[in-house]
């Protein structure tokens, strides 16, 4: 049975708060530098459009986690993959997630690199599932809250399809 895939969120609403994320960041950090964290592989989207929207200096590095537990549900364990590249010491560090939903992961991630020293420590993303949250993590930006389906798009993936979508759809099988 092939799935299908329902528009949720239009290429036009995404691009619009992707915009109005990018000027809030900028008016946060007037003065200042703020550094980019991506979650890969599915942040990679929406930093890199996120990037081209702050007006103050921007530097990016990325890494990559994998979490235990069976496919369905993380158990928050995080094993990192890929780690960063750059120092986080003093820093101002927005770690940059494609979507936020049981938390126990992120909430693993983000104590892990609040160790390493940042002078600050935000979180965007650009969806947020807060029916699923199991585990109580801050996020200081948000693109969306979406319910609780399962979506493709703009990063996110179904079975390695559909990242590339400049949209948000929820998959129907």
């Amino acid at each position: 049975m092939a799935e299908s895939i329902r528009v949720l969120l239009s290429e036009e609403e995404v691009d619009a708060r992707i915009q109005a994320i990018g000027e809030q960041i900028s008016r946060d950090y007037e003065g200042k530098q703020v550094h980019l964290i991506c979650v890969l592989k599915g942040g990679s989207f929406f930093m890199c459009e996120l990037a081209k929207r702050i007006s103050v200096p921007v530097s990016l590095d990325f890494m990559s986690v994998a979490s235990y537990g069976n496919d369905t549900k993380s158990s928050g364990l995080v094993r990192i993959v890929k780690d960063l590249d750059e120092s986080l010491k003093d820093k101002d560090v927005i770690v940059v997630e494609d979507i936020v939903d049981s938390g126990r992961t992120l909430s693993y991630l983000l104590e892990v690199l609040r160790g390493r020293g940042p002078k600050s420590l935000r979180l965007c993303t650009l969806l947020d599932k807060p029916d699923r949250r199991v585990v109580d993590v801050k996020v200081d930006y948000t693109g969306f809250q979406i319910p609780d389906e399962y979506v493709v798009g703009y990063g996110l993936d179904y079975a390695q399809k559909y990242r590339n979508l400049p949209y948000i759809g929820v998959v129907e099988l």
